[in-house]
């Protein structure tokens, strides 16, 4: 646990005014650059963790969070999403995808 995942949780951006429709007043601050990769990071395991235990139906919702939180994580890198598939092709050029469904159980 880091010294900033105590208070607080990063959210979409949206949703300090989808709480401010429904009546409320958001207590909200905007992350630094430090604490705002370090919460990027503990999102993508959060989001991981909940596309893990989500249904089939539920699933494909629940991967759109991992995908937008990576693409957040990349551009906190520098890469932008063009990029980042570009990178994405060079290494399954290289080594492939997992369309195969190839399961490695060791050596001889």
């Amino acid at each position: 646990m880091d010294r900033y995942s105590k208070v607080g949780k990063l959210v979409r951006d949206r949703i300090p005014q989808i709480v401010r429709e429904n009546g409320a007043e958001p207590v909200i601050y905007t992350a630094g650059p430090e604490e705002y990769r370090s919460r990027l990071r503990n999102k993508l395991g959060e989001e991981v963790a909940e596309f893990l235990e989500a249904d089939e139906e539920s699933a494909p919702e629940e991967l759109a969070d991992v995908l937008e939180v990576v693409r957040a994580l990349a551009a906190d890198l520098g890469v932008d999403a063009d990029q980042l598939e570009k990178i994405r092709e060079a290494k399954a050029g290289q080594r492939g995808g997992f369309a195969d469904r190839i399961i490695w159980t060791g050596n001889r």
